[in-house]
């Protein structure tokens, strides 16, 4: 008995181990995702553009001005559209739990099984399901979330906000917008400085998103340099091509 005791607690330990050490990575990516994703298209966009208007063969003060001007465009676009689409996307879950609270409080034996019959079709026995949904929908809030979550899929204690979405996407854009024309601003004539800084940060922003994905952090940041890299030359032949036209 003595050695089975032993050997059942030695296979509890290796579990809790096990369990402890089982980590799991940030899979909706937390803050970092949107704010990485924000600076790279920021930094893309801008660069293409002051590539393009480099192209043409005009002024520094030129390709400041039209630097900010795609800085400034760029990032009011970017938080106008993601307060549209998370304030859409946050009246739509809010009336479906506004619908879900009524169905509660109207047909709450419906709502009770309805639940208990999603815990069966998850393998619970059924009896045990039933006891399970009865007493998760004791507290009417708790048994709102639990249909919200198995249901629609989503925390109604943990709804985004549309400011902040807006916001966070005007600033990281704007960062990564700034980065190809801050060289200008410092004193540059040449286009070499901007797609230095502007290469450095297109690097370091893929490899940042290697946080979130599974690939290493050099494939990441080679991937978006040369996607970066490949949007400026275009727009560089492009803008000279039409220079050369309007000339």
């Amino acid at each position: 008995m003595a050695i089975e005791t032993a050997e059942t607690a030695g296979t509890a330990e290796r579990s809790v181990t096990h369990v402890s050490h089982h980590e799991h990575r940030d899979v909706s990516g937390g803050w970092l995702r949107p704010a990485v994703f924000g600076a790279m298209d920021g930094l893309v966009s801008n660069l293409a553009l002051i590539t393009g208007v480099a192209g043409g063969a005009v002024s520094p003060r030129m390709i400041v001005i039209t630097g900010f001007a795609g800085l400034a465009a760029g990032a009011f676009s970017m938080a106008a559209g993601e307060y549209t689409s998370v304030a859409s996307q946050r009246e739509l879950v809010e009336a479906e739990l506004a619908l879900e609270r009524l169905e509660l409080s109207r047909n709450p034996d419906d709502e009770l099984r309805e639940l208990a019959s999603l815990y069966v079709s998850r393998g619970v026995e059924p009896a045990l399901a039933q006891e399970v949904a009865r007493q998760m929908s004791v507290d009417p809030e708790q048994a709102l979330e639990i249909h919200a979550r198995e249901e629609l899929g989503v925390d109604p204690t943990d709804l985004p906000s549309p400011l902040v979405a807006a916001l966070s996407s005007f600033v990281s854009f704007g960062l990564g917008a700034l980065l190809p024309v801050l060289p200008y601003l410092l004193g540059a004539t040449a286009l070499w400085p901007a797609l230095i800084l502007a290469f450095v940060g297109l690097f370091a922003c893929g490899a940042a998103v290697s946080k979130v994905t599974a690939r290493s952090w050099w494939f990441s940041g080679l991937r978006q340099l040369v996607l970066g890299g490949a949007a400026a030359g275009v727009t560089f032949v492009l803008g000279a091509l039409f220079g050369t036209a309007l000339g």
